[in-house]
């Protein structure tokens, strides 16, 4: 019998599918909560260590980014990813320890970011939890800015009036 994470995972799979659809068709008025919005600029901690449920967050981040609703309250909205946690272990190039399954998820995560990068999203990786979790910093996705603590940029984004969106 399935277990529940399993389920869980794959109701937010079927989630994180339909949302494109969704969001081509949702308008700025479907959403109460942007009147009188200025800026939708966010800072995402991500620290999740599976490879399935980080890359649908990460999709669902970049999907946002694109959303005409949250353009119409912001045209220039800006995010920032920050890697902190195990979720450092899904950005690097080195995958002993992960299944060939999980290898190719790593390689749409890998995919996905690149994307994000190009559309303008701020990648950043904490040194300090790649060193604690035996990343090699050199082995990190090139697209991702190595900082060296997580939280100083987590914090700093914040002061800078980002919201902080935890994908755990």
């Amino acid at each position: 019998m399935p277990s529940r994470k399993f389920f869980g995972l794959v109701i937010l799979l079927a989630v994180a599918l339909a949302l494109p659809g969704l969001a081509q068709v949702a308008t700025a008025g479907d959403y109460g909560a942007l009147q009188g919005v200025k800026s939708m600029d966010a800072v995402f901690d991500i620290r999740g260590k599976s490879p399935k449920s980080v890359l649908i967050g990460l999709k669902l981040v970049h999907s946002m980014y694109k959303d005409q609703a949250l353009r119409k309250a912001d045209p220039d909205p800006k995010f920032a990813v920050i890697f902190i946690g195990p979720a450092v272990k899904l950005v690097s190039t080195n995958r002993k320890g992960f299944s060939m399954d999980d290898a190719k998820v790593l390689d749409q995560l890998a995919q996905t970011l690149k994307a994000m990068a190009a559309d303008g999203i701020e990648l950043e990786i904490c040194v300090f939890a790649a060193h604690l979790l035996k990343v090699d910093p050199a082995t990190i996705l090139p697209v991702i800015k190595k900082v060296p603590n997580g939280w100083i940029s987590v914090i700093a984004y914040q002061q800078k009036g980002f919201a902080l969106v935890p994908i755990y």
